[in-house]
């Protein structure tokens, strides 16, 4: 079957093969023939090391697809079903799960140092235990989450991460509160998710943080107020809350110096999101006097920071609504063959979220 492969941390193209397998059916596990996923940050970081994942490996983890085969035992889906890859699984079982906190489950993280691909050359890995930017994958049954028959793979594939993300940030981990303020440093898919999650909850104020204009004119289309580039925040945030700062600051972008701008930005009291995925060795660096005087909650927002599952059938129940759009974050469509060129347009800023149909 074919897959876009990385050989080595550190490249920045993909190589499309014919010659790769999937493997590790067995009891417990599904087969998915993969049918659209989407391109998220979090593969660009896997790419360049940013997030640890071994090498050679299919990057990809905001997938969905249809069920062709399920392992003994496994009894809640079947051949045919539309299911969406959920990189993150609860093993109900763990103390975080048993504590509701089933998005810290770690049962997940486990599955990305067993390679569930093969070559003629050896093993391969799938990033995140999963690995969507192949026509195959084999997981562990909890990974496959079925989906209504209404919702296309295009959308059931953002579901799987970038949106469940962003939402969950503000209506799970952030709580945003009617009439409040909201600035969202980073207007990716992600961000963008955020924004409308913000504009669901009721906040009066949202800010669209981006160097690109492009997504900041997107944003004011997903419910921003209004949408500024970097160095213009500090204007908006005298402008809009007369220097005091926002209310909310959601930091989409995963590094401690945008982090430490969104803490800036943040009123006396106020909340910091952390939404963006970043490296191991870049700290966030915060003086004891500050951290005590300023009350301001740091709030890191893991997965949407809720139960993934009804994350899921909210998030599908918004969009079957018409509460929140779906369809205009993707921006852009490659087939898999074309993944480079999904790359170049997630690393300039063009896309919000590329497809790649498979």
């Amino acid at each position: 079957m074919r897959a876009a492969v990385l050989h080595e941390t550190g490249q920045d193209k993909l190589e499309v093969l014919d010659d790769v397998e999937a493997v590790g059916f067995g009891p417990g596990k599904v087969r998915v023939r993969v049918r659209a996923t989407g391109l998220c940050h979090s593969d660009l970081s896997a790419m360049n090391g940013v997030l640890p994942q071994p090498a050679p490996f299919v990057p990809g983890h905001e997938g969905a697809g249809q069920i062709t085969e399920v392992g003994e035992g496994v009894t809640h889906v079947k051949p045919g079903d539309r299911v969406v890859i959920c990189w993150l699984p609860a093993c109900g079982a763990c103390p975080s799960c048993k504590r509701g906190q089933t998005e810290l489950c770690l049962a997940g993280f486990m599955n990305a140092g067993t390679p569930n691909f093969k070559r003629p050359g050896g093993d391969v890995f799938g990033f995140a235990g999963t690995g969507t930017f192949a026509e195959e994958v084999v997981v562990a049954a909890g990974c496959a989450v079925p989906v209504p028959d209404d919702v296309p793979f295009d959308i059931a594939a953002l579901i799987g991460c970038g949106v469940t993300t962003g939402l969950g940030a503000a209506l799970n981990t952030a709580d945003v509160e009617a009439g409040s303020s909201v600035a969202v440093i980073g207007c990716g898919g992600v961000g963008i998710s955020a924004i409308q999650g913000a504009r669901l909850k009721g906040a009066a104020e949202i800010v669209a943080v981006d160097p690109v204009a492009s997504r900041r004119e997107a944003a004011l289309g997903f419910g921003a107020t209004r949408a500024v580039s970097p160095d213009e925040l500090a204007d908006a945030k005298q402008s809009v809350t007369a220097g005091e700062g926002f209310d909310y600051v959601f930091e989409v972008v995963g590094k401690s110096a945008t982090a430490r701008t969104a803490y800036d930005h943040t009123r006396r009291g106020g909340t910091l999101v952390v939404v963006g995925a970043g490296a191991m060795d870049d700290f966030l660096q915060l003086n004891m006097f500050e951290l005590f005087f300023d009350e301001k909650r740091i709030l890191p927002s893991m997965y949407g920071g809720g139960d993934v599952l009804r994350s899921y059938e909210r998030t599908i129940a918004l969009w079957r609504a018409g509460r929140i759009d779906l369809e205009s974050l993707i921006t852009h469509r490659v087939p898999l063959a074309g993944i480079n060129e999904a790359l170049d347009q997630m690393r300039s800023g063009t896309a919000l979220r590329t497809c790649i149909e498979i």
